[in-house]
């Protein structure tokens, strides 16, 4: 029996599907052919993720992938997936060794929203599984010093969407469907979209989107500045591809302070915003991913960022 949904029966991008998300070796082997050498120098060690039930998690060139594994209810999000996800990402936040996160989904959908069969008898705790109440369920993404990179690669909606719109960078599987259904649900607005959607796409498309809970395709979802659409038939490769640039490229110390900037700024004015970015950039001339940031650039070879 098809898995119910926000978009009806089980559906999704049909190229995305056929896309195998184990399929590591051939990952490999393509990044090993690209101009940019992003290929791991560290050797093999034990994984410091434990047993899942709900994901499965991988780490491949400082990238840890956490990937929600209920395909067969369109990974609809439940509470043992949430407590699943936010220990999956405090263990990538302690480990100096990976140095990006990506969400995606297994099978043909992200997460089309919250399991229908579970809110129906259980009432959502107003407490986060991680981070501050204020900051709700997914504060601890926005909060992590890691980068997090929501790949969409197929329907997203309600909770599902809220997800990808706390990680930091978003892209999307040509084809896929989005929407924020709430409305369609009798539900307000849940977990801070009605005030992260008008911040990422502007207040008139945001109200569009909320108000209506109709399906944006991904091709829209580009345009409205909300997800980079990628295509379907490379899209896990493409995402770990731009993964892989970021855990090697960036100092993972420049990237944390950045992405705080980014996340204050929200609340800042201009005049704050340049104060702040005073002291850390003195703070930064001390440490040894600038000298490395500098010498690297000037012997024109691969940076080898320590994070100090």
């Amino acid at each position: 029996m098809a898995a119910q949904s926000h978009f009806g029966t089980a559906g999704g991008t049909a190229a995305a599907d056929r896309v195998n998300a184990n399929d590591v070796a051939t990952q490999r082997t393509m990044l090993e052919g690209t101009t940019m050498d992003t290929a791991a120098t560290a050797p093999t060690r034990p994984s410091p993720f434990g047993r899942y039930e709900n994901i499965l998690v991988s780490v491949e060139d400082r990238v840890a992938t956490i990937t929600f594994n209920r395909p067969e209810r369109m990974n609809a999000w439940n509470a043992a997936m949430g407590a699943e996800v936010a220990a999956a990402v405090k263990v990538a936040e302690g480990d100096a060794e990976i140095r990006a996160i990506v969400l995606t989904g297994a099978g043909r959908a992200f997460c089309a929203g919250a399991d229908i069969a579970a809110t129906a008898t259980v009432a959502a705790s107003p407490v986060p599984v991680n981070g501050a109440p204020a900051e709700g369920r997914f504060g601890y993404l926005r909060s992590s010093p890691k980068p997090i990179i929501a790949a969409i690669n197929g329907a997203a909606a309600g909770v599902g969407l809220t997800i990808a719109l706390a990680c930091d960078l978003r892209f999307v599987a040509a084809g896929a469907k989005l929407t924020t259904a709430f409305a369609r649900r009798g539900l307000a607005a849940e977990d801070g979209l009605a005030w992260l959607l008008p911040r990422l796409i502007g207040p008139m498309h945001a109200a569009d989107l909320a108000l209506t809970g109709r399906i944006v395709l991904a091709e829209e979802a580009d345009r409205l500045g909300l997800a980079r659409v990628l295509p379907a038939e490379t899209f896990r490769f493409e995402v770990q591809r731009y993964a892989s640039e970021l855990a090697n490229l960036s100092s993972p110390r420049a990237v944390g302070i950045i992405k705080r900037q980014l996340r204050e700024a929200w609340t800042q004015d201009f005049a704050q915003a340049v104060a702040v970015s005073a002291v850390e950039i003195e703070r930064c001339r001390q440490t040894e991913d600038f000298r490395e940031g500098v010498a690297h650039f000037i012997e024109k070879r691969r940076p080898a960022f320590t994070g100090f």
